[in-house]
């Protein structure tokens, strides 16, 4: 099996990108003046499993590694041994639309 993202850094960013929602929201709450009733959601701690940590970190990898070797098609084609910023740059409204 090919290597893979490490499922510890790969959950240290997404709590990362959590927490920093979590701060969004309530500053949003605390700018929003008017609250209906039932409009007050309860700040629920954000988890992931084991099994979605995986799937998390081979999809990452999946993405990366298609990334590379598109713009290395790229790169050969324009006869540079060597993948540059501008090929990355050149490839991604596509493979963004497909994954």
């Amino acid at each position: 099996m090919d290597a893979t993202f490490d499922p510890e850094l790969i959950h240290a960013i997404f709590k990362m990108v959590w927490s920093k929602r979590a701060e969004r929201n309530e500053q949003m709450e605390a700018i929003d003046v008017e609250v209906g009733a039932g409009s007050y959601k309860k700040s629920r701690l954000t988890t992931a499993n084991h099994s979605a940590l995986r799937v998390s970190c081979e999809l990452i990898r999946l993405f990366v590694v298609e990334a590379v070797e598109r713009a290395a098609i790229i790169a050969e084609a324009e006869g540079i041994n060597k993948i540059e910023p501008t090929h990355l740059e050149r490839i991604l409204p596509q493979l963004l639309l497909d994954f």
